[in-house]
């Protein structure tokens, strides 16, 4: 189980979290939800170590960790632009980061990239490159390359934003699918519709006064 306890952050002088407290359950799906501006991705930042909290308490399985030194062997993102290599190809993209990072054999990546491109039906544009895929393929690749690290807790910031609305069925069922193989999910999102679909619990940021909605 992943808990947050008290979060807090400021920019500037500018409180942007104040006070943010919530839990993952393992094998269970999150959707963090609010306006514009709330913080959301704050949120996700500051868990994954890409920004450092004022304050708060981090634990995973009630053991402490801290964002910053250990954020790598726990979460995966898949990031709202899918940040892929745009020179790679998509199971190249999928295995660099295990062989680099993790230092396994190319053959163990590839092997792991096979299972998981056929797990998320990438198996035919494998050799293809980010700039001849659809955007629910590319968000496919983007899971992908984050489940190649073997994450204990994968997150999205906001994957139905860069996709066309046929496609956010499509996103919902594979993180349901995701779901049922026992990973452990958190979602930023504005998209309640979405949210309400595949989250098991929902946890509502509130713009603080000043905030933009």
């Amino acid at each position: 189980m992943l808990k947050v306890t008290n979060l807090k952050k400021s920019f500037n002088g500018r409180q942007i979290l104040d006070g943010i407290n919530f839990t993952v359950k393992d094998g269970e799906i999150l959707c963090i939800v609010g306006p514009s501006g709330a913080g959301k991705t704050t949120i996700l930042r500051c868990l994954t170590g890409m920004e450092q909290a004022d304050s708060g308490e981090f634990s995973l399985d009630d053991k402490p960790f801290d964002p910053a030194k250990d954020s790598q062997r726990i979460f995966g993102v898949v990031f709202q632009d899918f940040n892929l290599f745009p020179n790679l190809s998509v199971k190249e993209n999928i295995t660099l980061a295990p062989t680099l990072v993790k230092k396994i054999s190319q053959e163990t990546a590839d092997a792991q990239a096979a299972k998981l491109e056929r797990q998320l039906d990438l198996t035919q544009v494998e050799s293809q490159y980010p700039w001849q895929l659809s955007g629910g393929q590319k968000q496919r690749v983007a899971i992908a390359r984050a489940l190649a690290m073997k994450p204990q807790v994968l997150c999205y910031d906001e994957p139905t934003s860069a996709l066309d609305p046929n496609l956010r069925d499509e996103v919902a069922e594979m993180i349901l699918d995701l779901k049922k193989g026992g990973t452990t999910q958190l979602i930023i999102t504005h998209d309640m519709d979405f949210a309400k679909k595949v989250a098991d619990d929902l946890f509502t940021v509130k713009a603080l006064e000043g905030q933009e909605d």
